[in-house]
């Protein structure tokens, strides 16, 4: 039986404001989170990656805004909303007890002349638990992702070590029991050795607490490893969604193989990496048909002219791409 779906996302669009115009950062989205799933977003920076899920939240930047979309979020009790049309006062209860974040970059997130317990305390106070409930519940939290309690709770950020902090933001991301947790670049600047605790810890939480997660990712190992699912995005578009098997072994996009080409592998010997060329486009004048036909070596004249629509593979309705080629993409990977 598939599990229930958490959040629905569709067709969600964002852009910014900028001195040349308006910028579309997100374009027609569409996704299903489904209770307990991984679901990783994967691609090149400023792919919107980021912004979609500053989107979910509605914490975008004074400059940006939501063009159009729903986010539709189901309860525990059953019960659907739409963040988009939330109350400022229902909108910050949203916050933290039903979806989280664990920002990329941790020493940038903690506050630095203010020790943690003062932010658990200031997290507890605004959703009505008590100072006694937050310690408790942050106590137990700390245990769980592998921290001394005792050390932590009163310490100032910089008394710790980065993968200390990056346990500290995922502990209190979890504080008022949140169904899902979108994560950006959790492992982003931390050793590999940091970096293997990390996920170890984040995969141990999930399975204990069941909470649906978001992941944001660089790097394609990290999220072939932690992800149920992989949405590749390019120029604010998702361009190919499925389970992480699918889309890392039967690409079927020119640009989710694109990546999977440049990224490099240590069992294969000494191979030169295949870089993607050109860059990406500019998104206030964006190409004509499907964005990223001037750098694919599949494209064609029907590339250039119509913007691909989203189907379903012929083995698996789930797994959807947008590529007129996606043939010959599963054909060259194959090879």
């Amino acid at each position: 039986m598939a599990a229930n779906i958490v959040l629905s996302v569709r067709d969600l669009s964002v852009s910014y404001l900028t001195r040349r115009g308006r910028l579309r950062a997100v374009s027609n989205v569409s996704f299903d989170l489904r209770e307990g799933e991984t679901l990783a977003f994967i691609g090149e920076s400023g792919c919107g990656k980021s912004t979609l899920n500053l989107a979910l939240l509605r914490l975008l930047p004074k400059t940006g805004r939501i063009d159009q979309g729903s986010i539709l979020y189901t309860r525990r009790d059953g019960t659907q909303i739409d963040v988009l049309k939330l109350s400022q006062r229902d909108w910050q209860r949203f916050l933290w007890s039903e979806c989280a974040m664990v920002f990329q970059g941790a020493l940038n997130s903690l506050n630095p002349v203010i020790r943690i317990s003062s932010m658990i305390y200031d997290t507890a106070q605004a959703h009505g638990m008590s100072r006694l409930d937050a310690k408790a519940r942050a106590f137990e939290l700390f245990e769980k992702v592998r921290l001394d309690p005792l050390r932590v709770f009163n310490a100032y950020p910089h008394e710790l070590s980065g993968g200390m902090r990056q346990r500290v933001l995922l502990a209190t991301s979890l504080l008022l029991r949140p169904q899902i947790v979108i994560m950006d670049e959790p492992t982003t600047a931390v050793d590999i050795l940091t970096q293997r605790s990390i996920l170890d810890v984040l995969e141990r939480m999930r399975d204990e607490l069941n909470f649906s997660t978001i992941f944001i990712s660089h790097d394609l190992a990290v999220a072939a490893e932690i992800a149920d699912r992989i949405a590749t995005m390019y120029a604010g578009e998702i361009v190919e969604i499925g389970g992480v098997n699918d889309v890392f072994y039967r690409p079927q996009h020119a640009y989710t193989l694109s990546l999977l080409n440049a990224a490099p592998r240590l069992s294969t010997g000494e191979e030169e990496l295949s870089s993607i060329p050109g860059s990406p486009p500019d998104l206030i004048n964006p190409p004509t048909g499907c964005k990223f036909h001037p750098r694919c070596p599949f494209g064609t004249d029907i590339c250039r002219t119509d913007q691909p629509i989203a189907l379903a593979a012929p083995d698996d309705a789930r797994h959807l791409i947008a590529c007129h080629h996606s043939d010959r993409v599963l054909a060259a990977k194959r090879r």
